[in-house]
């Protein structure tokens, strides 16, 4: 409870200037990538141009978790990291959908960087529209997290018992049919495609993150670093995706435990602080940060030491 009332009180704290300093170079870094996207929108998307934008955003967004004690709090510091590791893991699934969408529709390699990159501005847009109505629905609705935690188990059910993205494939598949039958072109629709899907994910990546923090300049910015360097791990991951067959198991692992923090918090903010004899446990941010990450490492390195034989094939 006591993590909960410092992140409250911390959203006071952040100023107006420190907002907009922080958008205007969160702008700045988006349209520089987007220029440079444009640029390069007729050329193939080397490894090495993947790997470097890659390790670009991932630093930009440690650098911008290790400096956020200088304005807000060590607090603060603890839940965008968690934030950000929490959407950036999510955003594996993403990946898996958007190459199915891309090779589906037969989108050419020169053309995905730039659609990647406009799906992905449109997926901004909407996570910032949901995470504003997530946020009033919190403020007005504490008992709302009772929902929240109750779909986050169910997500971490449904995710943990699927054996493949068939469901997935079958599901893309029928949006874009429908779109294909309003005449619209491979493109365009591929734009679509990624931003209804990014939509779909938003639906258990907002009430995840808002499991971790309720302090919406933490939400928004762990949002935007998770998602703007997702079009170069695009190009960077495609063939190690294959190799990650347990980043699901991981990722349901990581969905349960916050769905179940955020059930005890509303017994906490409803006044239920004991039921049956029994304490409901209040999850710190130190707690959460140490699970989710534990559970990334566990899920990583238990599929790459199980398709390591596979990998030794295809190099093969």
């Amino acid at each position: 409870m006591e993590d909960n009332l410092q992140a409250a009180a911390s959203t006071a704290t952040i100023s107006t200037t420190n907002w907009i300093l922080t958008i205007s170079a969160l702008l700045i870094i988006i349209g520089l990538d987007f220029a440079w996207a444009v640029s390069r929108r007729n050329k193939d998307t080397s490894l090495k141009e993947a790997t470097a934008w890659s390790l670009f955003y991932v630093s930009l967004a440690v650098a911008f978790g290790l400096n956020l004690s200088q304005w807000l709090g060590a607090q603060e510091q603890k839940e965008f990291f968690a934030g950000w590791l929490t959407e950036y893991s999510l955003s594996f699934d993403n990946l898996f959908v958007f190459v199915l969408i891309l090779t589906r529709l037969k989108i050419d390699k020169q053309k995905q960087q730039l659609a990647l990159l406009i799906g992905i501005l449109i997926a901004l847009v909407l996570r910032v529209i949901a995470i504003s109505l997530g946020k009033a629905a919190i403020e007005q609705f504490e008992w709302i997290f009772f929902l929240f935690g109750g779909f986050l188990i169910y997500t971490a059910i449904t995710l943990f018992m699927e054996n493949s993205h068939g469901d997935e494939e079958e599901e893309e598949s029928k949006i874009i049919q429908y779109l294909r039958n309003k005449g619209l072109k491979p493109f365009t629709i591929a734009l679509l495609a990624l931003g209804m899907t990014d939509l779909l994910f938003a639906l258990d990546s907002i009430p995840a993150i808002f499991g971790l923090t309720q302090n919406v300049y933490i939400v928004i910015t762990a949002n935007i670093f998770a998602l703007m360097g997702l079009r170069q791990l695009y190009f960077l991951i495609g063939g190690l995706m294959a190799r990650l067959i347990y980043i699901g198991k991981g990722l349901s692992a990581i969905l349960a435990f916050i769905g179940v923090k955020l059930v005890f918090h509303a017994f906490h903010a409803v006044d239920v602080h004991e039921i049956a004899g029994w304490k409901v446990p209040d999850f710190t941010i130190t707690q959460s940060l140490t699970v989710i990450v534990t559970c990334l490492l566990v899920a990583t390195a238990a599929s790459l030491i199980s398709t390591r034989n596979t990998a030794k094939k295809l190099a093969e």
